[in-house]
């Protein structure tokens, strides 16, 4: 920083300037103007002749001496600068010397090689020393003692005016002899060196301060004196712990010193370099950016840390100068942009995370913090400061997770979860813009087969090529999505508002989808057919229940599967009231068995002399509303609910504790109780034992325990079938098989199965007497009993004469209305009782 020479002190002045003498005038008005060189020209025979100066070379008089001859015209003017004979020259300040007359006698000029200006009062002390010079020089023509008396006065003035100024600067300033004695010091000198005033005059430097001796200060200032130049420099007083910028000048009479405490300023210095050090070694990238004045856009980088070119590739020199925007590009979210800009404008801070370029043209993210830094009133945001690092890693990351997490690692399609999210914004997006869309649930058929006959690699190729398929029938707009399994969902969306065209795209879309799906595939050499279910449903603005959708879209699938699949079923509201009805009598059949709401109701079975062997027990529901309802009712509802399961246990141990309590009257113990079984009952792991474990609970003996299995049995798992039938056979247990010559019965399985009866349909039974086909069915089933060793028993016998037909022909066992209808246990033991009467 640049400091104003100060104005030197009456006894100074006198002490250095002599009467006389032109180089002394130019020291002094060098000193005066803070000034490094001063020089006086003469003008002799019309040219500017060098007369005296301080702080130049012999090689720069002349150029000096030419640059003065501008002043010495009449009107004198400054010459321009830089001019071509001292092209170093950055300041000039020029005054002529006159004579009373305004004879031209020269010029008091004062320089320097940096651009600056004097203040008002170095201006009038230039006047002053140029009065001096003048008179000095108007002596030599014989006025000198005139011109003495003027310079003796003008000399006084100047000491007084500089002697105040001095004692005014905000710096400190001493001066010393050539002892090193003090012999001026200032009231801001005194105060920074502890010391008063009239302590030190007289007294010599290196003495009162001998904390100084063998230091930079001692050195440097020695130097000065010894080279006869100015020197300045900063250097740490310890006895004070202070840093002091110190100006030291040297003039005949001894030394200037000019010096100020920058203490705190040194250490600022030293913690922003410090700070800027660390910046500049931090992983993070660090970015100040100046804010352009007002009426410009945007920002301009004024620093940018090592780490800025570490990551971007460009370094400081090709940043500094240029917009932050430098490392935006194509993929840079203009959404983020936008809300930075806002935030500078509000001068709030802001954090983002933003695709940022680097100089190679590859781009990478970047998580960047920005704070605003104001002017020293707090008003104007100046700078801001970003910090950023990147975070590309955990973005991949993020995208891996984010995959994994919402789309199907086998077909890359969108998982539920996503479709889920996707169904919730599109019909959002419909209630504020009412647009139809549709909903389809795709399942495809019969590939359970394929994964049991090929294996699951195969499989999972078919679904990888359903999946191509799916998304090449559909916009880039629509969603394609895996549920699960072999089931997909297709979500249409902006199909107009008109509800008949949305149907008629669906309608197109599902065709395009059926014909896709039933082209042939290639699965690794194997060619391979299949086709699909489609359900469809529509949503708009009134539909809100994302659930409800696709239940909707399910069930219309389950339609399509129901018509013979490879076709497309769209939902319509009586699907929802059946499903509804269904759910309802779930929920009752659950209640029903906590409640215990359930009984057996018996039917005799006779032989052919008429007497009772046993009872088929029937499943009944005492629903507290509906009555008594019946098993056809109930049993589908039970079955796909899976309740059949405790159903089926609850009657199966009923009816065991039904046989113990029979066994111990002798007109019941011989009585037996079939049981139906269902297909789910039966398949379960653990049935064999559970019947074990009812017969061991309640001690029956196994053969009075018939169990009629159904013929759907033997659609699949043949063996599994046999093994479990041979287990309970060698129990003891019974087993029928019911309603034979419905299913799936052939002789070759029927030889297989160890059973110990056939059970013939009533649906037979009915039109034995009118329909000669029935009446053939009934007679070979008797007769492949017999030659199997197996007992018969006719159901739905209702008149004598359908017994007396089956009785021809061989039927051992009858059961039926003829004989009585189903009855409760206790409406049953009467009957019986009626029996032995």
């Amino acid at each position: 920083m640049s400091v104003s020479v100060p104005k030197l002190s009456p006894d100074f002045a006198l002490h250095v300037l002599p009467h006389s003498g032109a180089e002394r005038l130019t020291r002094l008005a060098a000193r005066a103007c803070d000034a490094p060189m001063a020089i006086i020209v003469t003008l002799e025979g019309g040219e500017a002749v060098f007369h005296a100066g301080t702080g130049f070379s012999a090689q720069e008089r002349e150029g000096l001496a030419a640059l003065c001859e501008a002043t010495l015209e009449t009107p004198s003017r400054q010459p321009p600068l830089p001019a071509r004979c001292a092209p170093e020259i950055g300041f000039y300040r020029g005054l002529p010397l006159s004579r009373e007359d305004g004879t031209r006698l020269g010029v008091l000029a004062v320089m320097d090689k940096a651009a600056r200006s004097l203040s008002p009062a170095q201006e009038e002390d230039l006047e002053t020393l140029a009065g001096l010079a003048a008179a000095q020089l108007d002596a030599l023509h014989g006025r000198a003692m005139q011109a003495t008396q003027q310079t003796e006065e003008d000399a006084q003035r100047l000491a007084t005016r500089l002697g105040i100024t001095l004692e005014s600067i905000t710096e400190g300033f001493y001066t010393l002899d050539p002892q090193w004695r003090f012999s001026y010091l200032n009231r801001e000198g005194a105060r920074l060196l502890g010391r008063p005033t009239t302590e030190l005059l007289g007294k010599s430097i290196w003495k009162e301060f001998p904390g100084a001796i063998n230091t930079l200060f001692s050195e440097q200032v020695r130097a000065a004196v010894a080279g006869n130049y100015q020197v300045e420099f900063e250097a740490l007083y310890a006895p004070l712990d202070k840093w002091f910028e110190i100006r030291a000048y040297p003039f005949p009479d001894g030394l200037a010193i000019y010096f100020r405490d920058v203490s705190e300023r040194r250490q600022a210095r030293e913690q922003l370099m410090l700070l800027e050090t660390s910046i500049s070694r931090l992983n993070d990238i660090v970015l100040i950016a100046e804010a352009v004045p007002s009426g410009k856009p945007g920002l301009r980088i004024i620093f940018a840390n090592n780490a800025f070119e570490q990551h971007t590739g460009y370094s400081p020199g090709e940043a500094l100068g240029h917009s932050p925007r430098l490392l935006c590009g194509p993929l840079t979210q203009r959404s983020e942009l936008e809300r930075l800009r806002n935030a500078f404008q509000k001068g709030e801070p802001v954090q983002a995370e933003l695709i940022t370029y680097k100089k190679n043209g590859r781009h990478f993210w970047m998580e960047v913090d920005i704070v605003p830094v104001a002017d020293d009133a707090g008003v104007f945001v100046t700078h801001w400061v970003a910090v950023g690092r990147d975070i590309t890693r955990r973005k991949v990351t993020e995208s891996e997770i984010k995959h994994l997490a919402f789309y199907d690692p086998l077909t890359q399609l969108p998982n539920r979860q996503l479709l889920m999210e996707r169904l919730e914004k599109a019909l959002s997006h419909n209630r504020r813009h009412p647009r139809e869309g549709a909903l389809m649930f795709i399942d495809l058929d019969n590939f359970k087969t394929l994964n049991d006959t090929m294996g699951h690699q195969k499989g999972d190729l078919l679904l990888q090529q359903v999946a191509r398929r799916l998304a090449a029938c559909v916009r880039q707009t629509d969603t394609v999505a895996r549920l699960g399994g072999d089931e997909f969902v297709v979500m249409l969306e902006d199909l107009g508002q008109d509800p008949a065209e949305a149907t008629v795209k669906a309608e197109i879309v599902s065709g395009q989808i059926l014909a896709a799906l039933s082209e042939p595939y290639s699965l690794a050499g194997y060619q391979h057919y299949s086709t699909c279910s489609i359900g469809v449903t529509a949503f708009n603005q009134t539909l809100n229940n994302i659930g409800d959708l696709l239940k909707q879209a399910d069930l219309a699938m389950y339609q399509a599967k129901m018509a013979g699949r490879n076709t497309v079923c769209f939902f319509n509201p009586a699907m929802q009231a059946a499903v509804t009805a269904s759910a309802a009598l779930q929920s009752d059949l659950r209640r029903g068995l906590r409640e215990k709401q359930f009984l057996l109701y018996y039917q005799p079975q006779v032989g052919r002399d008429g007497r009772m062997t046993g009872v088929e027990a029937l499943l009944r529901w005492q629903h507290g509303e509906r009555g008594l309802v019946q098993p056809a009712e109930f049993i589908p509802a039970a079955e796909e609910a899976g309740l059949i399961l405790p159903l089926g246990q609850w009657a199966l141990e009923t009816a065991c504790r039904q046989l113990a309590s029979w066994a111990q009257r002798p007109e019941t113990a011989a009585l037996s109780i079939a049981v139906n079984v269902s297909v789910r009952q039966f398949r379960h792991p653990e049935f064999v034992d559970l019947v074990m474990a009812a017969l061991k609970e309640t001690r029956v003996s196994p053969h009075k325990l018939k169990l009629e299995l159904t013929e759907s049995l033997l659609a699949e798992d043949m063996e599994i079938t046999i093994t479990k039938m041979a287990r309970l056979k060698k129990m003891g247990v019974t087993l029928s098989l019911d309603d034979f010559g419905m299913g799936y019965s052939s002789l070759s399985c029927l030889k297989r199965l160890p059973l110990d009866q056939l059970k013939i349909d009533k649906s037979f039974v009915e039109d034995i007497l009118r329909d000669p086909n029935d009446a053939a069915i009934a007679r070979t089933i008797i007769g492949l009993a017999q030659s199997l060793g197996l007992g018969v028993v006719a159901e739905g016998v209702e008149t004598e004469a359908q017994r007396d037909f089956l009785s021809r022909h061989g039927c051992d066992c009858y059961q039926g209305y003829l004989f009585c209808k189903p009855l409760p246990i206790g409406e049953l033991e009467a009957f019986i009782k009626t029996l032995r009467m």
